[in-house]
């Protein structure tokens, strides 16, 4: 029985991944095994490993890697220890294949460690872009180290292959995220609203943003000029999630924390949302406003507008829905007024997805017991 070896450091890299943990536990031909990090594993941001064991799944493991600091010095040690961590846990578990998503820096050490181990590597949502954060060098290097490729697009299978990958490794499944809308049964508006312990108003907004890590500017002015925004806007509602663990995410979650205070009526925030309120709370939102990659990948499913702020997500295949605006005040502002036009909310009614229909699971375990030999030795591939 093959091991499968699936690894998770976020609440929302989680939920992306739910589906295909659960056909890989209910498969009798394959063995799941689980490991936790990153943020999974920090009270700080909300110890979601419990909502691992809630869901269900094991956790084989905890890998141990992430710091109290966000500097960029915190950051590449926490790196250096998931390197360490998961060089342990791959000793102890033995894997034949380990699957990753994505482009998160635990996640790097993961694939280095993988890689050391001899351990062959499938990799989720390679060949995207992201120009405003160093999770593009991440992302591309994972590609590299990996020997299978699942992505969310043809523009990213080309890319992938672009990248020196074979052809016959790299599939385009679409992105799994839209297998949960799919399959979940959401959460009314009324058992929404209980489960946050907030009511709704007759607009609300999301909102979920992280630092920018290659731009020189601080996050802090871009999230004020969200929140002057959000100031002025009458009769609206506001849910907050929090950023992640990248550099200067705790300033961002200290700003929310502290608007929350001074505007109690009017505003919740949530360390995390968990995956089946998060997709429930799109049903009745009428904006997201951010630069979190759901803003393209999972909120167009639902016909609303994404305020999609800065270069954080720039490079991405993105729905007419999505609304790309600049950091400063006048162009969030205009982007909000134009998100509540009825114009621009009838145009994006009969939008398709861009990224798949929502069986990326099925398809990612069907390709992997295909590819049941594979060879870890890579020619570069030459267009």
């Amino acid at each position: 029985m093959r091991k499968i070896c699936v690894i998770t450091g976020t609440r929302a890299e989680f939920g992306l991944l739910r589906p295909l943990l659960g056909l890989l536990r209910d498969d009798q031909s394959l063995k799941l095994q689980l490991l936790a990090t990153g943020m999974h594993l920090s009270p700080e941001f909300g110890y979601t490993i419990d909502e691992i064991i809630k869901s269900g799944f094991g956790v084989d493991k905890k890998v141990e890697c992430l710091l109290s600091s966000d500097s960029p010095v915190g950051v590449s040690k926490s790196i250096a220890l998931a390197i360490s961590g998961f060089a342990d846990a791959y000793e102890n578990l033995r894997p034949d294949l380990i699957v990753v998503l994505g482009d998160r820096t635990e996640i790097l050490g993961a694939v280095i460690a993988a890689s050391m181990a001899n351990i062959p590597i499938a990799h989720l949502h390679g060949g995207e872009t992201t120009e405003g954060a160093y999770d593009e060098a991440i992302r591309h290097s994972i590609t590299k180290f990996s020997h299978l490729h699942f992505t969310s697009t043809e523009t990213y299978r080309k890319r992938v292959i672009q990248l020196g990958e074979h052809p016959d490794t790299v599939f385009n499944v679409g992105a799994i995220g839209l297998d949960s809308i799919k399959n979940l049964n959401l959460l009314s508006r009324e058992d929404f609203e209980k489960s946050i312990n907030f009511k709704l108003n007759k607009k609300n907004i999301l909102i979920t943003y992280h630092p920018v890590t290659l731009e020189k500017e601080q996050p802090v002015e871009t999230f004020q000029n969200i929140l002057t925004v959000l100031d002025e806007l009458e009769d609206t509602n506001f849910i907050f999630t929090h950023a992640n663990s990248d550099k200067n995410g705790r300033i961002i979650n200290q700003m929310i924390q502290d608007y929350v205070i001074k505007n109690p009526r009017k505003t919740v925030e949530f360390k995390s949302l968990g995956q089946l309120r998060y997709l429930s709370a799109l049903q009745f939102m009428d904006v997201v406003i951010g630069n979190s990659s759901s803003g393209l990948l999972e909120v167009p499913f639902f016909k609303i507008p994404t305020i999609n702020i800065g270069d954080r997500q720039k490079g991405r295949v993105s729905n007419q829905s999505v609304i790309t605006t600049g950091n400063d005040l006048e162009s969030i502002k205009n982007s909000v007024l134009l998100a509540f036009q009825e114009g621009f909310k009838h145009g994006i009614e009969r939008q398709e997805s861009l990224y798949g229909n929502g069986t990326a699971a099925q398809q990612i375990i069907d390709l992997i017991k295909l590819n049941d030999r594979i060879d870890l030795k890579k020619s570069f591939y030459d267009l």
